[in-house]
């Protein structure tokens, strides 16, 4: 397997990357445009975006912001609110692998910023049904979560006629360079489908075996584009226009509004994705078990472009995490929640290995061919490489509920926290 000479990716990234011939992929080539696009220029872009966009009457909402109870939802909202003025619209998905952080991130976010929010929460048997149906098919415990994610709001948007939506970074730009900070990509339903939902739509999932019906897949379908059209609904991304840094962006966060952190089982990041029992576990895991590598690498790389980590830095690290299996108590709730076994759940996933990457041995056993670990001192690793100019220190904040356990899903929490 190739690997870039720089970060830490490998060819067979499912957004797709390219190599030049120094051996540097495209997303670090594109990841270059940080440091050297007019960032001040970009953000008066922004700000005439907004501006066609705001209510001059202040009656209705000028935007839609996706939010969950990690990532970088409070950033997104504090820079859209509380920065440009704008006057917003919370949506969120409710992805039903909850943690009680999460939750109380969400209630503190609506609070703090004062802003309304719509949350769709599905049927969990509804979604049961969906999510047996995806690990099968495409060895995914996270499709519904993906799938609603990117539709609620876009659903939410032609419903009350809000036409800008805001997101905050473009995966496929800001991993694997697939389109440039200048093209000032937008939200697609190409992209989605493609990509996010790895090729299947909510259509696609009708099945009579399964028990999946159309009525099941209501939530997750895509407004026609004459919907669409007759709002002028328009996705923007963030990261097109202010320079994105997930992790000083969480440190921010941390420090105005008290976001609550935590330690992952399968990475390093403390910031990212601690609203989900799976994300960085279980789901990571079927991320390794298909394509060989995991959220360790994409942090990894994300730290080297920035440079707060060496190449090599970045493998030891991927080298701690990359072959952890999931937790237990994680792994037994997800099956239990299912109702499936566990020697069903590894036989899907098993059907989804990368050949280039995995191979049975005589015995049966599924070896891993290639790893980044492999390729610590790879030839013209030292043309290419960036200076470090940064430390990689994660925080792990004290938890707002020292005496709450992390034990099961929370399917609905609080919504509001009294702040006085």
């Amino acid at each position: 397997m190739k690997y870039c000479q720089r970060c830490l990716y490998p060819a067979n990234h499912p957004l797709n990357l390219t190599f030049d011939q120094a051996g540097v992929c495209s997303g670090c080539r594109t990841h270059e445009e940080k440091d050297a696009l007019d960032w001040n220029d970009r953000e008066r872009r922004l700000k005439e975006i907004f501006d066609n966009f705001r209510s001059e009457s202040g009656k209705r909402y000028d935007c839609i912001i996706p939010v969950s109870g990690a990532r970088d939802s409070y950033f997104i909202v504090h820079a859209v609110k509380n920065v440009y003025g704008m006057h917003p619209l919370l949506v969120t998905y409710n992805k039903q692998y909850n943690t009680k952080i999460g939750i109380r991130n969400l209630a503190y976010l609506r609070t703090l910023f004062g802003c309304d929010i719509l949350t769709l929460t599905v049927s969990p048997e509804t979604v049961k049904k969906i999510t047996r149906l995806t690990l099968k098919k495409m060895g995914s415990l996270y499709w519904h979560c993906l799938a609603g994610q990117t539709v609620f709001p876009v659903q939410t948007a032609v419903r009350f006629k809000i036409p800008l939506i805001i997101w905050g970074a473009h995966q496929g730009c800001d991993q694997t360079g697939m389109f440039s900070h200048l093209d000032e990509v937008e939200m697609t339903r190409k992209y989605r489908k493609e990509h996010d939902l790895m090729g299947y739509e909510a259509e696609d999932l009708i099945d009579q075996a399964a028990g999946v019906t159309e009525s099941d897949l209501r939530s997750y379908k895509y407004p026609s584009d004459k919907e669409i059209e007759s709002v002028g609904v328009r996705g923007i991304y963030l990261s097109n226009y202010l320079r994105w840094d997930s992790k000083k962006q969480h440190e921010l966060m941390i420090k105005l509004y008290g976001y609550e952190t935590a330690k992952q089982s399968r990475t390093f990041d403390t910031y990212n994705d601690v609203d989900c029992f799976h994300y960085s576990d279980l789901h990571d895991y079927i991320k390794f078990i298909k394509w060989g590598y995991g959220k360790a690498t994409d942090h990894a790389t994300r730290e080297i472009r920035l440079k707060r980590l060496t190449r090599e830095e970045g493998i030891k690290l991927v080298e701690r995490y990359q072959n952890l299996t999931p937790e237990p108590k994680n792994l037994a709730l997800f099956l239990d929640w299912l109702k499936i076994s566990q020697a069903d759940f590894y036989n899907y996933l098993d059907a989804q290995r990368d050949p280039r990457v995995w191979q049975k041995n005589a015995k049966g056993q599924w070896i891993l061919l290639d790893s980044i670990i492999n390729h610590l001192a790879d030839p013209g690793v030292d043309k290419v490489r960036l200076e470090k100019k940064d430390d990689c220190k994660f925080i792990v904040t004290p938890p707002r509920d020292p005496n709450s356990r992390e034990d099961k899903y929370v399917l609905i929490g609080r919504g509001w926290v009294d702040t006085y």
